[in-house]
């Protein structure tokens, strides 16, 4: 973490000094007339985004929430390995490894062949493969995780706090003008009930959830289908003889339906989601009258011969699983040629099961994507067009979470004996488990060549960084301070782009090709870095080079590094120390070896500012970095 780079300060670091001039945000301060950005809904996307519009008091976001104020407990709670690596960008990551139970194992218990009225175990899985993610798999209150995001906007310098009692009741956008054409329509849910304000946006973001009013007005629908099985889910604190009460488990019963067991943080607190009863096909959930006492009977039957006592029932809920995705995830209707201006993000386009546990962790995921491209186009640094790109990347990956988390949904419901995967060997939804892990852990997005990811042209240069998935970190040594660190931890979510050039075998302190790239980079017209440089501005501020050299620490000199990896930045013209790495020397691992680098001639690696490689070249591809960059940035 790097600070005082304007002065020294004292105190907490993350809290930055505040922008002058910002909005009044205080409790009972009016609304505003116009905004850059108008979220709508307070849950996990919508944070996301707030959090990176945040950081940015030239941007002027407001976000609203209809509940009278933060979420306090229940609803989502697993988080993916690659949100971890995101969380880590924003800078709280160590706090949730800290605060979470991490699963590490998952254990399957189906019908016990001597006495089917009983489960046993049958099997077990390490739950994070080897290398697949520097980061665990947790799971901890969804309610912290807002918490966690708001302290990131509190402490930007806009000091963005939530409007709440306030939710969009309607929308129009008028295609004819550049100034906030988007007008919304806000009700007061709380203290003042059905008043009504106008305000006039130039972008706004619907992540009000399954009901979205804001998708409703750009008449988007969800289309779908549900699978007329009623599940409840509850988090408790309870005595039990079960042996895996502290792993998370599937368990199938013979006749009575299955579980699914996630332990909670706290060392005490466990999460059930437990099946009930099918539904008809004109039936809604609703209509059952289902209370938090049938899902304890129902457990009870389920993990015979294993009892559960509860004590205590922190949040319940009773749901029907459903399968529902809209055709897009903005306002411009097929074949129309203009620039997006609202957008929906989360259960507002895309509604699944929570068995796959991807509903929070792809929501965060579509706003991270989307944050970076509004902050481009807000502060001039990309056209508008750049927007276009929000739906057709994040419409096929909910697609994908669609299809999955469908055939799961089914797998995990049906009785055993009457699933295709039945007779394997192992149990269904074991096999299925396994098969699933990289989708699980939200490591299976692959953006297609566009714009912005590049074809695979030079892939034989990282074989580990496949183009279009996300940047896969590894241990490396930093050359100032022989820090050891995983590189990908230097990417912060501030919408920068990073380029990681890795050394060849001829690659040195005192020149190479490397040196060669820096002085490109720095100096020549045709620079990416050159051509978006702003008067006075950091030479890193929108793009950030790191170099990887394959010698250890001690075998090369901070002091013969070209200018660009020892930066000279902020009010003082302070030099930046930590753009300069090596391989590890204590064990953990090789990062050319460990990601397919290409060791004799090296390469960069380009990666956008949501974390996904780009594109890969050789380190003399000047023309080739110049005309990816070309139609991106302005």
């Amino acid at each position: 973490m790097q600070f005082y780079l304007n002065g020294f300060r004292g105190g907490d670091p993350d809290i930055q000094n505040a922008a002058p001039n910002r909005r009044d945000r205080t409790r009972f301060a009016p609304l505003p007339d116009k905004v850059d950005v108008l979220i709508a809904g307070c849950g996990p996307a919508g944070l996301c985004l707030a959090a990176q519009l945040a950081q940015y008091p030239e941007i002027d976001t407001m976000i609203v929430e209809r509940k009278p104020g933060p979420l306090e407990k229940g609803q989502a709670d697993g988080v993916n390995t690659r949100t971890m690596e995101m969380f880590q960008a924003f800078g709280f990551g160590e706090k949730v490894k800290r605060e979470s139970y991490w699963v590490n194992q998952t254990t399957f218990w189906t019908p016990d062949p001597a006495n089917p009225a009983h489960i046993r175990r049958v099997g077990r899985v390490q739950d994070v493969p080897d290398d697949s993610s520097e980061m665990p798999h947790t799971l901890i209150n969804q309610a912290r995780i807002h918490e966690l995001f708001l302290d990131v906007m509190s402490n930007s310098p806009s000091k963005l706090e939530p409007e709440y009692g306030w939710q969009v009741v309607d929308l129009t956008v008028d295609p004819t003008t550049d100034d906030h054409p988007v007008t919304v329509t806000l009700e007061n849910t709380s203290i003042n009930p059905g008043d009504r304000k106008t305000v006039r946006a130039n972008y706004v973001v619907g992540c009000d959830g399954a009901r979205s009013n804001v998708r409703t007005a750009i008449g988007g629908t969800l289309h779908g289908d549900a699978a007329h099985q009623a599940w409840g889910v509850m988090d408790i604190l309870a005595n039990t003889d079960f042996p895996d009460i502290r792993q998370k488990c599937l368990i199938a019963s013979a006749t009575e339906g299955n579980i699914l067991i996630l332990p909670r943080e706290g060392g005490y607190l466990f999460r059930m989601y437990v099946e009930l009863e099918k539904l008809n096909p004109d039936e809604r959930v609703s209509s059952r009258n289902f209370t938090a006492d049938h899902m304890i009977a129902a457990a009870n039957r389920i993990m015979a011969p294993y009892t559960v006592d509860v004590k205590q029932i922190v949040w319940w809920s009773i749901y029907e699983i459903g399968h529902r995705l809209t055709d897009r995830f903005d306002d411009v209707p097929e074949g129309e040629d203009r620039n997006p201006r609202v957008f929906t993000a989360g259960d507002a386009c895309h509604t699944h099961s929570p068995k796959a546990g991807q509903g929070m962790n792809v929501s965060m995921q579509d706003t991270f994507n989307l944050g970076w491209k509004l902050i481009h186009v807000l502060t001039g640094r990309a056209d508008a067009r750049l927007l276009r790109s929000y739906s057709a990347e994040r419409w096929v990956e909910a697609k994908r979470l669609i299809d999955t988390d469908h055939a799961w949904a089914r797998i995990m419901s049906a009785p055993p004996g009457q699933s295709k995967l039945d007779g394997a060997g192992i149990p269904r939804f074991q096999k299925q488990f396994i098969e699933n892990l990289e989708f699980t852990g939200g490591l299976a997005v692959k953006y297609d060549p566009s714009d912005l990811v590049s074809t695979a042209a030079h892939q034989d240069l990282a074989t580990g960084m496949p183009i279009g998935k996300r940047f896969h970190s590894a241990p490396v040594v930093r050359l100032a301070d022989a820090m050891q660190m995983q590189l990908g931890h230097v990417a912060e979510a501030d919408a920068r782009w990073r380029l990681y050039a890795f050394g060849g075998r001829n690659d040195t302190s005192e020149g190479g090709a490397i040196h060669d790239l820096a002085d490109w980079l720095a100096h020549d017209p045709a620079s990416p870095i050159v051509r978006t440089r702003r008067a006075g501005e950091d030479i890193d501020a929108l793009i950030d080079v790191r170099a990887i050299f394959q010698q250890t620490f001690d075998q090369l000199a901070f002091e013969n590094m070209p200018a660009l990896l020892k930066p000279e930045k902020g009010r003082y013209g302070l030099c930046d120390h930590e753009k300069v790495f090596c391989t590890d020397h204590k064990g953990l691992g090789d990062i050319y070896d460990m990601r397919g680098i290409d060791r004799e001639n090296g390469c960069l690696i380009v990666v956008r500012p949501d974390q996904y490689v780009a594109h890969i070249l050789p380190l003399d591809g000047y023309a080739e970095l110049a005309a990816f960059f070309a139609p991106i940035l302005i």
